[in-house]
């Protein structure tokens, strides 16, 4: 399996020549996001609404992105799309509900509720249609022993964090696509050595 290091490697790699649109999209990202929920009364509605399309886009363009696919800001709005909207809406929804549900019994449940849900945006790119709970199990089955490599691997970023604070947290914008491209990177190198097999509709039973 693939160290910390050399997932961060294949991300700088694949970030070489798209800087900008990487940029560029997740400053776009943040500020729809942003402008609405400042939206007085309704805005919290319509955060709740686009905040998963806008994910799945996100994550779709970093896995194309670090998979050396033709990629370009309009992928974030792939999420939009009329087979993939209501699917990513509920996964959005959802997720939050069961990480939720997770961390009011403490902190830790919950952060190892997020981090067996991480890939569940991936997993859908991957199979377009997949209703968003069919999502979640595979990323459940997916991240079962590989939870604190995730965690470790975001833990690594903590120092580039800390750096992109500087100034005025500007240099965020240059340190979160390095992070969702060293996660995309984590969720191929996984898919390639545990969980190659395509998606096949299961029993709709689901638990937390």
């Amino acid at each position: 399996m693939l160290t910390n290091s050399e997932l961060r490697r294949m991300a700088r790699e694949s970030l070489q020549g798209n800087w900008v649109n990487a940029v560029l999209g997740v400053f776009i990202y943040g500020i729809i996001l942003s402008v609405m929920a400042n939206i007085p009364l309704i805005g919290w509605i319509g955060a709740i609404v686009i905040t998963g399309p806008l994910t799945y886009g996100l994550y779709g363009y970093y896995l194309g992105t670090v998979r050396g696919e033709l990629t370009s800001v309009s992928n974030l709005f792939d999420g939009f799309n009329n087979n993939q909207f209501g699917n990513a809406f509920v996964l959005n929804l959802v997720s939050g509900i069961f990480i939720f549900l997770w961390s009011l019994l403490l902190i830790v449940p919950g952060i190892i509720a997020a981090l067996s849900y991480s890939q569940a945006y991936f997993i859908m790119r991957d199979n377009p249609g997949m209703p968003a709970l069919d999502a979640l199990r595979q990323s459940k089955e997916m991240m079962n022993g590989h939870k604190t490599r995730l965690f470790m691997l975001y833990l690594s970023f903590i120092g580039w964090i800390l750096l992109g604070m500087i100034p005025f947290g500007l240099g965020m914008f240059w340190v979160q696509p390095y992070i969702y491209a060293s996660v995309a990177a984590f969720y191929v190198e996984l898919k390639n050595q545990n969980f190659a097999t395509p998606y096949a509709e299961a029993p709709r039973s689901y638990t937390l």
